[in-house]
């Protein structure tokens, strides 16, 4: 991967792509990215994919509700299209600069634990950057293996780097070198502020952050859910009212413009976060994740098919397809990243107890205990997923003669399947171990307490933007669906009363909404029935319940999706497994909200 030298000396700025500096922008995301394709070509790609948009959206529009109405449509849709394939490469590489930054205490933490077994800024330099993943480690390794004939070790030009995303890491890295040369009696205080120092600048940047993203979350909230579906609650009354309102222009609205809108104000928040605990990476080598595409695929079909023939027969003819899709798509999703789910599952379950394996570990050790023979001992200690893991490392270890770095990760090791930074940093923290003896058991003890405050600044991170983040997760799945199914039902409601005779202008009205076939002064011949099927006699160009049953249904459906995803990537970054599963399970219960709310307040009505 291309290294981020462009890419980390720039600032964020808020341009347009087309200018000098916009364009610089974008050369250093692409870099940082490490992308074979040019800026020239991406800005080519742009155009192209807004002018394919733009005619698109002007064709369909324009066949729809008129020329006018089409051209505005394929002017803005084109335009977003251009603008965000320009934009794209900076966004991803905002957010991938983001879960790098994830892994800074940790990186900072190996810094400190190596440099109290040796004082020497190159050895822990090269500690720290083969321990570790993530653009983080992958650049310091490069910085080390660039300065590796000369007389530094790297830590600074790389602190520079990164400095304008994440100042406290600048701070850290001086005082790593200055414990270097440091007496030994004040070495340690200056190792104990540099940690201290990247978890304050983490903890300081995730408070601002979320003071800061309160008000933005509110106003999509407003604007994306409570104010469109205020609007759809509308169209009842002005049907009544003989206002037209065709189904082309809901339509468009509901299943364009506002998704797109929330979409691209989702990136935007997304973005703007400082920091995220990058996840472990689970892709499909991992052994306990089977291949799961046909079984997902047929599941999700299948029971796709079951609800929209429940739906069809206990609710309406025109929530099949919204019970098939909503269902089936989450069914889908869920099988899909099931295994996946579980094997994150095992990471934190490891992760949470690692501390208390490194407690009884440097304990023995400080007190003469062999670390292999310390391993197995924590493994009798300690239950649960990490007493296990250390146990079978222990026998590994005892059986086979083998180090302790080849008892945990060599070919059929315990820790293979468990795809944790914190853990394979903790094994090479062991293997080192093994070969200080009893300075090191200290050290191992101070790991412990390092990953114990890594736990709870993740902990508390997610805590504070779960108060944030709990307003989406509940309109996703429960308030969105519950108001916009109330709302068709009372469409359908409106459209009955007016069949049995409210008035003129009211009948006439419904004729527009129900598409009811009676004259200027009658009253609709069939009313819609409870189950909200239009009359017979409908004209296909009128917004009936049916239609505006869909295109709430898929709007329901979008908004699970999207703010399902936007809180999960706020709360704990862009997961795309947690992200996977969440979703899979917002849409099925999102359709039958919707569809449950629909019959309740049919009932009432």
């Amino acid at each position: 991967m291309t290294g981020p030298d462009g890419a980390l000396t720039e600032r964020p700025r808020r341009g347009a792509v087309g200018d000098d500096e916009g364009s610089a922008e974008l050369r250093r995301a692409i870099a940082f990215l490490g992308w074979d394709a040019t800026s020239a070509e991406v800005i080519e790609t742009g155009y192209r994919a807004g002018v394919g948009v733009g005619l698109v959206c002007a064709v369909v529009v324009a066949f729809v509700s008129g020329p006018v109405p089409g051209l505005l449509f394929g002017l803005t849709g084109g335009l977003g299209a251009t603008h965000a394939v320009h934009r794209g490469p900076v966004w991803l590489a905002s957010l991938r600069r983001t879960r790098a930054l994830g892994a800074a205490p940790g990186l900072v933490g190996r810094l400190v634990l190596r440099m109290r077994l040796d004082p020497s800024t190159e050895r822990a330099v090269r500690f720290a950057a083969r321990t570790g993943d993530g653009p983080l480690a992958d650049d310091l390794a490069r910085r080390e293996r660039a300065n590796a004939d000369g007389p530094t070790s790297g830590l600074r030009a790389f602190a520079r780097e990164w400095q304008p995303w994440f100042p406290a890491i600048d701070r850290a890295a001086a005082l790593v070198r200055t414990a270097a040369s440091a007496p030994p009696e004040r070495r340690g205080r200056c190792l104990d502020r540099a940690l201290d120092a990247t978890i304050a600048g983490t903890t300081d940047r995730l408070a601002a952050f979320v003071g800061e993203v309160r008000g933005p979350v509110s106003a999509l909230y407003a604007f994306g859910v409570l104010l469109p579906l205020a609007l759809i609650a509308l169209l009842p009354a002005a049907a009544a009212a003989g206002v037209p309102i065709g189904p082309g222009l809901v339509a468009a609205l509901y299943l364009g413009v506002l998704p797109a809108g929330l979409l691209a104000a989702s990136a935007w928040l997304l973005s703007r976060r400082p920091v995220a605990f990058a996840p472990p990476s689970i892709d499909g080598d991992h052994p306990d994740v089977p291949e799961r595409g046909a079984h997902a695929a047929v599941a999700g079909v299948g029971t796709g098919a079951v609800a929209a023939v429940v739906a069809a027969r206990f609710v309406a003819g025109w929530a099949a397809p919204v019970a098939g899709i909503g269902v089936g798509a989450g069914v889908a999703l869920f099988v899909a990243v099931r295994r996946r789910r579980a094997v994150l599952s095992n990471v934190r379950a490891v992760e949470r107890t690692l501390p208390d394996a490194m407690t009884v570990i440097g304990g023995d050790v400080a007190e003469g205990v062999a670390v292999e023979t310390a391993i197995a001992n924590a493994g009798e200690r300690l239950d649960g997923a990490t007493g296990d893991l250390f146990e079978l490392a222990g026998r590994r270890s005892d059986t086979l003669r083998v180090g302790v770095r080849e008892a945990f990760l060599g070919r059929g090791g315990p820790a293979v399947p468990v795809p944790s930074p914190r853990v394979r940093g903790a094994v090479a923290l062991l293997s080192v171990a093994a070969r200080e003896g009893r300075p090191a058991g200290d050290v191992l003890l101070e790991l412990a307490d390092q990953l114990e405050d890594l736990r709870e600044l993740e902990s508390d991170a997610r805590r504070q933007l779960a108060t944030v983040t709990g307003t989406l997760t509940n309109t996703a799945a429960v308030f969105a669906p519950l108001v916009g199914g109330a709302t068709v039902a009372l469409a359908t409601g409106i459209d009955a009363v007016d069949a049995g005779g409210i008035g003129a202008g009211a009948t006439a009205g419904a004729d527009v909404l129900g598409g009811g076939a009676g004259g200027a002064g009658g009253v609709s011949g069939d009313p819609v029935g409870a189950s909200g099927e239009s009359s017979p006699g409908a004209k296909g160009g009128a917004l009936s319940v049916p239609v505006l049953g869909r295109i709430v249904g898929a709007y329901v459906l979008v908004l699970a999706a999207l703010l399902t995803a936007l809180a999960t990537g706020l709360e704990r970054g862009f997961d795309r497994t947690l992200v996977a599963y969440r979703v899979g399970i917002a849409l099925p219960t999102a359709t039958a909200t919707y569809l449950v709310a629909f019959l309740g307040a049919g009932l009432l009505l």
